[in-house]
């Protein structure tokens, strides 16, 4: 028996089947865009953990950062004994906030974490217990962000009635056939059958939806929104777990509309592998809770922090914010050549700002008709030949791109080489 086979018999005898695997194939080591399975196979990695490593694996930055605070402490408890790193990376995002006034930053762990306390902080500064979200957006596994989160398999099956006082309305694209317009009507449908303003204290969404598809909100969508929400006293949340920290070809993805949202969730490639969430928001409102109703024993670890202070240095040294468009250029020319083959299976749909690319699978050129078989045929394909490669979207027929910013362009260019050989042997 294999290595990766052996490793993955022990899994499902000692692991709950509920944590899914992309693959069957265990991770022994690896370097900014380049995986090496326990079996020596080495892989281009255009997951990055799924949107955690915008600046690879083990950056030397990084690694050198958490390694340093290792001789120094690993925990106390920022409630017990507080350390400066925590403060020194609010000040740091502070500066850089989405939105014009003073800013403060919080941390904490996942980005489910983060996305509850952001409504914790929404539902404290107004008194209201509404929250507005949409459908395909992601949000999170616990019981209140599986609530917003608004795809129910695999998410919600099994786990019981929605936490209440969560809404959803419909999320514009292209491939389910909503307009802005009829987003916007049933904000009033909303506000008229089910609950009024008055009693909404945020509005949360994504960016680009990163489960729901890689689907950009429309800048007219986030546009009304800033518009609904300063009218009646509502908060905007830009859930940037997926989005932030250069991915979009800005240091947060809400920048791309220009619209300024009232706080911000942070996780995923904030700390370049290691576990950190926060929520950035302006300050009057995150001054809203009262002393001791936030925080966390490990929120705020210190290892994390100090490796998201070098993520920090590293986006700004080697221009990654920058690069994000240089590397979606690449693989958007890369996508749109290989669609334009006779012997693929059948493309549509590229879109995404900045690196955060994604297209769809579909059964016939020049339809939106989803194909998530083929999808899948694709994603086997290019695992086989050493590419890790993910499916998103709600009909499971997307392929999105998450490489590494850091990647060289001569690994980039392999890893989209292995792309169009995916499209074309899924198609035999």
């Amino acid at each position: 028996m294999s290595a990766n086979a052996s490793l993955q018999s022990r899994r499902v005898a000692a692991v709950p089947r509920g944590v899914g695997n992309a693959f069957p194939i265990y991770a022994d080591r690896a370097e900014d865009a380049e995986v090496w399975d326990v079996e020596g196979n080495r892989y281009v990695d255009f997951a990055g953990g799924i949107a955690v490593l915008n600046t690879g694996h083990r950056h030397p930055k990084v690694v050198k950062a958490v390694r340093d605070q290792l001789d120094k402490y690993t925990h106390t408890c920022f409630q017990v004994l507080p350390y400066e790193p925590y403060v020194e990376l609010a000040e740091r995002l502070n500066k850089i906030a989405p939105f014009k006034g003073d800013a403060k930053t919080i941390f904490f762990s996942t980005g489910a974490e983060a996305v509850e306390n952001a409504v914790k902080i929404a539902r404290a500064h107004t008194g209201r217990p509404g929250v507005i979200a949409f459908a395909g957006a992601f949000h999170g596994r616990t019981a209140l962000t599986m609530s917003l989160t608004g795809k129910v398999a695999p998410y919600r099956k099994k786990f019981g009635t929605a936490v209440p006082n969560i809404y959803h309305l419909p999320f514009p694209t292209p491939d389910n056939g909503v307009t802005v317009a009829e987003t916007l009507r049933a904000f009033d449908t909303l506000f008229r059958a089910d609950i009024e303003p008055a009693q909404v204290a945020a509005i949360i969404i994504e960016p680009v939806q990163g489960e729901g598809g890689f689907h950009p909100a429309p800048t007219e969508l986030l546009e009304a929104l800033r518009a609904v929400c300063d009218q009646h006293g509502i908060l905007l949340i830009a859930d940037e777990i997926q989005t932030g920290f250069a991915r979009t070809g800005k240091m947060f993805g809400i920048e791309v509309s220009g619209v300024e949202p009232d706080l911000v969730t942070m996780a995923k490639s904030l700390a370049g592998g290691f576990p950190l969430s926060g929520v950035l928001g302006k300050a009057a409102i995150m001054d809203a809770p009262e002393p001791g109703g936030l925080g966390g024993t490990y929120a705020g670890n210190p290892l994390a922090l100090v490796a998201a202070l070098a993520v920090l240095d590293v986006i700004e040294e080697e221009k990654l914010v920058a690069r994000a468009e240089h590397v979606g250029r690449k693989i958007k020319d890369a996508v749109t050549k290989a669609s334009q083959r006779n012997d693929t299976v059948p493309v549509a749909n590229l879109r995404g700002p900045g690196a955060m690319v994604a297209f769809d699978i579909v059964r016939k050129r020049g339809t939106s008709e989803p194909d998530a078989d083929a999808t899948k045929r694709v994603i086997q394909s290019a695992i086989a030949d050493g590419l890790v490669l993910l499916s998103c979207g709600v009909h499971g027929n997307t392929l999105r791109i998450l490489v590494p910013l850091t990647a060289s362009d001569a690994i980039l260019d392999e890893g989209l080489a292995k792309l169009e050989k995916a499209l074309v042997a899924a198609n035999g």
